[in-house]
């Protein structure tokens, strides 16, 4: 039975950069033969921002590297739509940071499992997520 995950956008990152910071457990489900992964264009966005204001360092400038990232890794793409846009603003969250709404409404409205370090969204409901 296929496992459809949808990775945070540091999750993402960790995957590529420093897979050690990963749970062996996650690491292991995420490289499972019957695992799909998936990104928010939201995720290619956090990055771009990311290199910008030099929180990432990458070699080349943040599109080509992104570019690479993505075409290396095969992740899909779980587009942006109308669905998500809306229920990005009715998610049970804590917070109202826009890219982690976006995430988890992507996550939602695909039922994919989100794949997260990040404590906010673990407590989440109307998702299924999973500790990084």
């Amino acid at each position: 039975m296929s496992k459809d995950y949808l990775l945070d956008t540091h999750v993402w990152l960790w995957s590529l950069l420093e897979p050690g910071r990963l749970r062996k457990k996650t690491r292991s489900s995420l490289t499972a033969s019957e695992a799909t992964l998936w990104l928010s264009p939201i995720s290619v966005w956090e990055t771009s921002l990311l290199v910008e204001r030099g929180r990432l360092e990458v070699d080349a400038g943040s599109r080509p590297w992104i570019q690479e990232a993505l075409a290396a890794s095969g992740i899909g793409e779980a587009a942006l739509n109308h669905e998500i846009a809306l229920l990005s603003r009715e998610v049970d969250l804590e917070h109202d940071d826009p890219a982690d709404r976006f995430i988890v409404a992507t996550a939602s409205v695909y039922q994919l499992i989100l794949v997260t370090v990040d404590e906010r969204l673990l407590r989440g409901t109307g998702y299924d997520a999973i500790r990084a």
